[in-house]
């Protein structure tokens, strides 16, 4: 792909794996910018948003660069369940969660200021974990790191655990969408 200097506006390292599996070249300059969620708006709205002011606080520094900025939700019944503060709240949203479908949402934007071109979409899959008991839960969490993940889970860690089965992008719940950004990336 042919494009120009392109930066992960991103601390995640989750998603600077996935951008690597393109072939494009890419540095990662972490957004400043702060996260929202606002009550009137929907998942997807929330994580384009989110997505757009992290490209753009990237952008306004680096202007001729093409900023992809990206943000990644899960949502039951419309919802949030963001990062656990502790190890107590990601078990119990891991039991809120047991049996039931949610859904991950990421939002993507990418952003070329000077140019005064901008792509955002969002992506949403569903995610059904089995039922489980709070001996699995606790079980799970002492595999894994939940502090850092939204929904207090890694579908990538030992997500055979506590996933049933997702109805759409796998790279999606990891947190970036590779099959609908290598598609925009291609019309760029």
């Amino acid at each position: 792909m042919k494009l120009p200097p392109f930066i992960l506006a991103s601390t995640s390292p989750r998603r600077a794996e996935l951008l690597a599996l393109l072939p494009l070249s890419f540095t990662v300059l972490p957004s400043d910018a702060t996260e929202v969620a606002h009550e009137h708006l929907t998942p997807l709205e929330i994580c384009q948003l989110n997505a757009h002011r992290k490209a753009r606080a990237v952008a306004k520094k680096i202007p001729d660069a093409l900023v992809l900025g990206a943000d990644t939700l899960v949502f039951l019944d419309n919802e949030i369940l963001g990062k656990p503060r502790n190890l107590a709240e990601a078990e119990r949203m891991l039991l809120r969660l047991q049996g039931r479908t949610h859904q991950v949402v990421t939002g993507v934007c990418l952003m070329h200021l000077r140019k005064h071109h901008e792509i955002i979409f969002a992506v949403s899959t569903d995610v059904l974990f089995h039922p489980l008991t709070r001996a699995q839960v606790k079980n799970y969490l002492s595999k894994i790191n939940p502090l850092d993940k939204a929904g207090a889970y890694a579908i990538q860690e030992r997500g055979e655990l506590i996933v049933a089965e997702i109805s759409g992008s796998f790279s999606n719940v990891v947190g970036l969408p590779i099959e609908k950004l290598r598609e925009v990336l291609s019309e760029w």
